[in-house]
């Protein structure tokens, strides 16, 4: 009985810490950034602003006549154009109510150092930081492929780290029989192999995204009514193309786009095999719920790319494509966690 008072108190305690709340606020609010971006990336909204970290000059955007006329005159190579202005900037000022809360939050950490969360809280602000950094070259290097992907990646994971830190913060003593935990135990490395897997998925479509090659197979299950269509696999994947002078719209030729489209679907191919297995296997290790959840998500995530092919990449349904593949990754990483924290009861069979 003492044991249960001890865990009700424990409960009590991260219900009542700020350093948790935090956590799980700032989850959302990534959420929310990492929706906001892939918004404005699939609006082609990423060079609305030609400047940083202003917009044609103002702390919002030129909506007045005159203040676009004055825009106009000031950046006469990149005329107002209002329906990319504000999906920009909202963008930005979400990611700066993020950068605020990060940093208080690290503030809250480094108060008590040897408080848990301390070193993760320290690594979110350094993502963030640097996730500022690359929001300003996607503006000034005109959505240089290799910097609109990393800046997807960076935001992927600070929302991954938050999440996590929330899940560090959280208390729940998790018990298990011990063949189970035995099972569980044994699923850690492919599980892991998932998450490395959808981690590179992603920033193939970050790739893909960032040189506009998501049409670049118009139809499906094939692609130009070929399996193997001619593609250019060494110009699509070259990483040391040179920055500008601007690449809205991309600039790789047909066959490139279509490398990179096919190579994302391989590993959506990839990353089904080895997250239906995942569940699979956690079925029968005696966790059905997880299992159906996974499945759950990535049956969505899988529709969801094939209806942006056939559709012809309706917006919507790409910024939902984007949110699926970050609800997969934290649905995988929480079970990693969770299969690494469990313990097995003791004195049961």
């Amino acid at each position: 009985m003492d044991v249960e008072s001890d865990i009700t108190q424990l409960r009590k305690n991260y219900k009542k810490d700020w350093r948790f709340r935090l956590a799980l606020i700032g989850t959302a609010l990534a959420m929310v950034v990492v929706v906001l971006g892939a918004f404005t990336r699939l609006s082609h909204a990423g060079l609305g602003c030609p400047d940083w970290p202003g917009c044609y000059g103002h702390l919002l955007w030129p909506t007045e006549s005159h203040e676009i006329e004055a825009a106009n005159k000031a950046f006469p190579l990149t005329p107002v154009e209002t329906d990319k202005t504000w999906p920009e900037m909202v963008h930005r000022y979400f990611a700066g109510m993020l950068l605020l809360l990060v940093a208080g939050l690290t503030y809250m950490f480094w108060r008590r150092r040897g408080h848990r969360g301390f070193i993760q809280s320290h690594i979110l602000l350094g993502l963030i930081v640097m996730q500022a950094a690359f929001g300003m070259w996607t503006v000034t290097l005109k959505l240089w492929p290799q910097v609109v992907t990393a800046h997807l990646l960076g935001g992927m994971a600070t929302l991954a780290v938050l999440w996590m830190l929330a899940e560090r913060l959280r208390y729940r003593k998790r018990v298990i029989p011990p063949h189970e935990f035995t099972a569980l135990q044994r699923l850690r490395p492919l599980a892991i192999a998932a998450v490395v897997a959808v981690g590179l998925q992603i920033a193939l479509g970050g790739w893909t995204s960032s040189n506009y090659a998501a049409l670049a197979c118009p139809d499906f299950p094939t692609c130009h009514g070929q399996w193997f269509p001619s593609a250019d696999f060494s110009e699509g994947f070259n990483i040391a193309q040179q920055i500008g002078p601007n690449y809205l719209g991309g600039a790789l030729e047909g066959e490139a786009r279509t490398a990179i489209h096919v190579t994302h679907r391989i590993g959506a191919i990839i990353v089904a095999v080895l997250v239906s297995l995942v569940a699979f296997l956690a079925w029968r290790a005696g966790s059905p719920r997880w299992a159906q959840g996974l499945l759950a998500v990535l049956c969505l995530q899988v529709a969801l790319g094939i209806a942006n092919v056939v559709m012809s990449l309706p917006l919507s349904i790409a910024v939902a494509h984007n949110a699926g593949a970050a609800l997969l990754l934290l649905s995988l990483l929480t079970f990693c966690y969770r299969i690494n924290t469990v313990q097995p009861a003791i004195g049961n069979s």
